[in-house]
This record gives C-alpha cells, structure tokens and sequence, in this order.
C-alpha cells in the first residue's frame, strides 16, 4: 500500500503535473482545479476522496475502506514530499510513463486489498456487481474528465496527451489487478473427498468428473472448478498440501455464463 502510494505520487509530480496532465478519477479532478485556482494538489485530493470513501464504507466493506483510507492518507503526505519536477521534457514521454507509473500505484493497492480512492472505488463497487475489468471502467469514468478539461481549456492537445495518461494507467492495473480474469483448473487425483471438502470452503463451484487414463486406464477423479487468476497460487498450494501426485491443468476462461460465486471485499 505504502509503495503504491508513493508511485501514484511520483506519478503525478514528477510526469504529470509538470506538463499540466490529468491522470483521471478525482486525483485529476484535483489537478485540474489546482491549474485552475493555484489550489494544493493534496490537500484537494483528500477532500474529494472523503465523501467517495464514506460510500465506499457501506458498499463494499470496512477493511477495504481502511486499506483505501490508508492508501489515500499516505498518497496526500507523498504529494507533499516529492518534489514537482520535469523529469521528462517530451509530454509524450511524461503522459505514458506518468500514466504507467501511476498504474501500477493504484493496481499495486487494488492487488492488495485497498484502493488509491477515488474513481478506484466507484470502480470496485461497479463490479462488485457486474464482472467487469476495473482498468476498462476507470476509463469509461475518465472519459468524463477529459471532456470536462476540454470545456474549460478548449486545449485538444492537453486532453488527448490526458487521455492517453489515463489509458496508460488503466491498462497497467487490468496487468496487475487480475480478479477479474478467469480460468478453469482440471485437478486429476486420488483424493477426491479431501479436496472436495477443502475447496467447498471457498466461494466457488466444484464438479466432479470421473475419467480414465488413456495409457493405464486406471480410473481417477477429476475435479473442475472455475477460479479467478488471482486464487490461482492459493489453489495450487491447497491442492498440492493434499495431494502431491495430483495433476493439474489450468487454462484462462473467456467468459463465464451463471452462478459465479464471489468473495465480499470487507
């Protein structure tokens, strides 16, 4: 989180504000009424992330909230203490490296349970519900800051350079917060009845397949189930602790139609 925080602050004061760039959500908000009004970035940052989180609170969960809250708290004392500087004179260079920078910030807290706040929560309340890439929705949701940045500045060039920031940004935390990503595993073992009763406990379905090896023709057990990519390491560790001889196949899933079961972020 602390880390996460940092880079979303380097981010910003080191590639984006130095060109006037919006990194989206309510950080570019902020940014934008600072260039406006001479208003400090952090302070307006916090302001803007108190109401979003007390939504958050009741939405999805009190620990991430407090994750959120923490990852919030130390991103304002980082803007405080990183230096604005021009680190990349080209605003391309600025845009792309600002935006993947500050990526990797906010999927870094996602990753782990938190949030960067602002639009980073609205996002995790959105799928929530619907089964969504966080990444693609921040940048739905941006898509309204940028024309708000448009109507005040007239500046085209400043937007798209934006844009292209926040679409850096978005597809770097759909990279590293993988929940979203599905993938089936086969699991092939002699314990059935173990594993079953061990993955029963997590959220989600377990069909059983009875099958026959081609080369022995021994008769096994094979367990599907259908996980996130990120339950992936956790799986393998379960099934192997059981059964070390298990054998294991995962593919990525394209999509999922029914009950997919999934675990409440508090």
């Amino acid at each position: 989180m602390t880390l996460g925080a940092l880079l979303v602050a380097i981010g910003f004061n080191m590639f984006l504000i130095p060109h006037q760039l919006l990194s989206g959500g309510l950080s570019g908000i902020s940014m934008m009424i600072s260039y406006i009004t001479g208003g400090n970035v952090a302070w307006l940052y916090l302001l803007l992330n108190i109401p979003v989180l007390v939504w958050g609170w009741f939405m999805l969960g009190r620990r991430f909230v407090i994750w959120s809250i923490y990852s919030v708290a130390a991103a304002t004392l980082f803007l405080r203490v990183v230096p604005v500087i021009h680190t990349a004179d080209d605003i391309l260079l600025g845009a792309v490296f600002g935006g993947v920078i500050v990526g990797f910030g906010s999927g870094l807290a996602l990753r782990y349970g938190g949030s960067s706040g602002g639009f980073d929560v609205v996002a995790s309340i959105v799928t929530k519900r619907r089964d969504l890439p966080v990444g693609m929705i921040i940048f739905l949701l941006n898509a309204g800051v940028i024309a708000i940045l448009i109507f005040f500045t007239k500046n085209w060039d400043l937007a798209l350079y934006s844009l292209i920031a926040i679409f850096s940004a978005g597809k770097v935390v759909d990279l590293i917060h993988v929940r979203h990503i599905k993938v089936t595993a086969f699991i092939i073992t002699t314990k059935t009845e173990e594993l079953r009763q061990k993955l029963l406990s997590h959220p989600r379905g377990i069909t059983i397949i009875k099958t026959r090896g081609a080369y022995s023709s021994a008769e096994r057990d094979m367990l599907m189930t259908v996980r996130t990519k990120f339950e992936v390491a956790d799986l393998c560790k379960t099934i192997i602790t059981i059964d070390p001889h298990a054998f294991i196949n995962i593919v990525e899933t394209v999509g999922v139609v029914g009950d997919f079961r999934r675990p409440n972020p508090s």
